[in-house]
Parts: C-alpha cells; sequence; structure tokens
C-alpha cells in the first residue's frame, strides 16, 4: 500500500534524478562560444524583446552577407536573420515557421544558394541549426525533414544521448558557459572586420563569374570543408557541375512551402542570391529562379549582376577569399536591401520610437564593443582569433 509519504518520496526521487541528467546533459552540450559559433545563433532569437518588419532566411550567404545594425542605422528598419551554416530549404521552411509563433513580419527575404542541396547532408550542420530551437511540433518536423541516416531522434529529445562522450574532452568555455551562452551575433549577423582579398587567396575562384570559358566549372568549393566531427565526416553531395544542372525537386518543393506560408501570412517574399564566389551559381540555377519569380511575381536580386551597381569589390569586401563578405561588403548588400525595402515595400523607419531606440541602442553598443575586440585582436595577432 502506497503513503503519502512514499509517494513524496519518489516523487522527489524522480525529480532529482531529473534535475542530474539536465545539469549532465547541460555540461556536455556544445557551447558553441569560442569556436564553431555558428551553433549559437537558433538560439539567440528567442532572447528578442521587440518584432521585425523584416526576417531573413537561409544559410551562411545571409548571415555573414547582410548587416541589420545597418540597416537599422541608415534606415529605421527592423530585422532579424535565422539562418544557420548550409541551413538547408526545409530547414529554412521550418526557421520561419518557428518564427511565426513569436512574429509575423512584412518582408521575407530567402536567399536561394541552398535550393541546389536535396537532401540531408551533415549531422553536424543540423545540430548548429537544430539543438537550439526551442522544442514545438515544428521543430520535431525539422528534425524528421533533416536526419542523416545515422541519426536518431531520440538523440535529439535528450542529446546527452549524443554528447555523452565529450563528458571526457571538457574545455574551459563549457563551465564558463554553463548557465549562459555567450552572445556571438548582431540580430544573427556574424560580422568579420578583417580583410583577405581574392587575389592573395586559393580559396575561390573568381573566372566562372568574370566568364572565363577556359574555367573548370565542375570544381566546387566547398567552404565548410575545415569543420571537425566527432564521427567520419560524409562527403557533401554536391551537384555535377555541367551547365544544364537543375536544382532540386525536395528544395524547391520546400520553396513552395515558404511562398505558401508567407502568402496566407499577409507577408511578402524575396528571393535573393549573395555575391558568393563559392559554390558555383550556375546560369541554369538562375534561369531557374527567374522563372519561378517571374511565374509567381515575386522580387528576385542576384548580387552577382550588381557587382558596379554595389561597389562590392573582392579584394577589400571579403575576409574569406570571397566566400563570403567582411562588414565593408556586408554593408553595401545591406544599403541596396535597404534602399529597395524602404522604396519598394515601404518598411518603416522605427527611429524616434522609444521602444526601438533603447533596445538598438543597446544592440549598437554590442556591435561596437565587437568592432574594437576585432580590431585589437587583429593588432595582436595579426587575425580575428575569438570570432
Amino acid at each position: 500500500m502506497y503513503t503519502a509519504g512514499k509517494i513524496i518520496k519518489a516523487g522527489l526521487s524522480i525529480t532529482v534524478f531529473i534535475l542530474l541528467i539536465w545539469a549532465a546533459q547541460r555540461l556536455v552540450q556544445p557551447k558553441y562560444a569560442d569556436e564553431l559559433i555558428e551553433g549559437n545563433f537558433t538560439a539567440e532569437y528567442y532572447n528578442e524583446t521587440t518584432d521585425h518588419d523584416v526576417i531573413i532566411i537561409g544559410d551562411c550567404e545571409v548571415y555573414e552577407n547582410i548587416d541589420p545594425i545597418y540597416l537599422w542605422e541608415h534606415y529605421g528598419i527592423t530585422s532579424y536573420i535565422r539562418g544557420n551554416a548550409q541551413q538547408l530549404a526545409w530547414q529554412s521552411y521550418y526557421m520561419l515557421e518557428d518564427t511565426l509563433r513569436y512574429e509575423i513580419p512584412k518582408v521575407v527575404i530567402y536567399n536561394v544558394q541552398a535550393l541546389m542541396y536535396d537532401e540531408p547532408q551533415k549531422e553536424e550542420y543540423n545540430r548548429m541549426t537544430l539543438d537550439g530551437m526551442k522544442w514545438s511540433k515544428t521543430k520535431y518536423e525539422a528534425i524528421k525533414a533533416s536526419m542523416c541516416n545515422n541519426e536518431r531522434m531520440l538523440e535529439y529529445i535528450f542529446p546527452i544521448f549524443r554528447y555523452h562522450s565529450r563528458i571526457m574532452n571538457l574545455s574551459k568555455e563549457d563551465l564558463k558557459y554553463y548557465f549562459k551562452r555567450k552572445k556571438v551575433a548582431n540580430n544573427g549577423y556574424y560580422m568579420r572586420i578583417d580583410v583577405l582579398p581574392v587575389s592573395e587567396s586559393d580559396v575561390a575562384d573568381m573566372s566562372w563569374l568574370i566568364g572565363d570559358t577556359d574555367a573548370e566549372k565542375d570544381e566546387i568549393i566547398d567552404p565548410w570543408a575545415d569543420i571537425e566531427t566527432e564521427e567520419e565526416e560524409n562527403e557533401i553531395s554536391l551537384p555535377e557541375g555541367n551547365a544544364e544542372e537543375k536544382l532540386g525537386n525536395l528544395s524547391m518543393e520546400y520553396l513552395d512551402k515558404i511562398r505558401n506560408l508567407c502568402d496566407e501570412n499577409g507577408i511578402k517574399l524575396i528571393l535573393i542570391k549573395a555575391p558568393s564566389l563559392a559554390p558555383i551559381w550556375y546560369d541554369s540555377y538562375d534561369k531557374q529562379i527567374m522563372m519561378y519569380s517571374r511565374k509567381y511575381n515575386l522580387r528576385y536580386i542576384n548580387f552577382y549582376e550588381l557587382l558596379e551597381e554595389t561597389g562590392i569589390d573582392y579584394e577589400t569586401d571579403t575576409y574569406d577569399g570571397g566566400l563570403h563578405m567582411n562588414r565593408n561588403g556586408a554593408d553595401k548588400i545591406s544599403e541596396y536591401l535597404g534602399d529597395v525595402l524602404s522604396r519598394e515595400y515601404e518598411a518603416q523607419d522605427h527611429r524616434g520610437d522609444m521602444t526601438y531606440d533603447k533596445v538598438y541602442e543597446q544592440k549598437r553598443q554590442f556591435y561596437y564593443e565587437m568592432i574594437d575586440a576585432q580590431k585589437k585582436e587583429i593588432e595582436q595577432y595579426g587575425r580575428v582569433k575569438n570570432y
């Protein structure tokens, strides 16, 4: 016979056990503080206290190439980037669906690069994108759509089963950021101020962009190749390079879902292609997006065609040899987008609104502190070290 005392004792035992499991799980999960900081991007969104008129979704071609603080300072536009490393089309869809649980923006900007992928790629990218998402039906569906063959749902529900081996390899950051994660982004923007010109790097080749017919167009450079994993890395399945490449059928289905979700909520959708030099953006890809945008009356902005107008210079505006923009380049892209959003989409200028002014003054303080910190690292180490 169960007595009240036994029931209370059993309840306390279960509670203590759950707390111990939670504490151990928190300890072994990666903190993404000083290395692979991209793993913190998803979770940082939930700390926002004001709505955003513009939500930007996509992979590294948005979170490294668009500067929301610039949009605020020059146009008063409130925006947030919900992007992650190699965020695939279905992940961007669920990231948008998750965002709509909290706010309804006026405009969504989607970068189309990831449409070239048509199947899950690597577990580490899934983890960096999905682990930080708050639990909901949306997160469950996102995980289910993203899992590679060697992944299990249980390890997402209880990450301790995936990361338990890290108990033998804990670092100082695991303890330092145990209770509170390090803030690493500016409204989802990963800022770098250093410069690595294309001419001083062998990371990317401009010949395909400037029309060198002798260029090897079937070589695609993987900009994430240096990410280390605990498991043996699988090769990223990039398309075979030829002039007739097609965007993935599954990815295009999720582009339809993004478009329909925007339509259902009265949101205007803009498609963009950032001016990254790799992976190669084939003419056939571009034609498919142009046809799609015309069919559904969407704005498509291809920044490869706007290099002169935006003033983007691969000798001064990239920090990694042309794969991504540094702050100079990101601000040039942001200037173009800010002008389009304010003139053609009547984006509201929120400067002067005390609620937004107070919040964005704090954001600007963090932004400029990061700039100063990166400058000091360049002076001390000759490079940006901890960002």
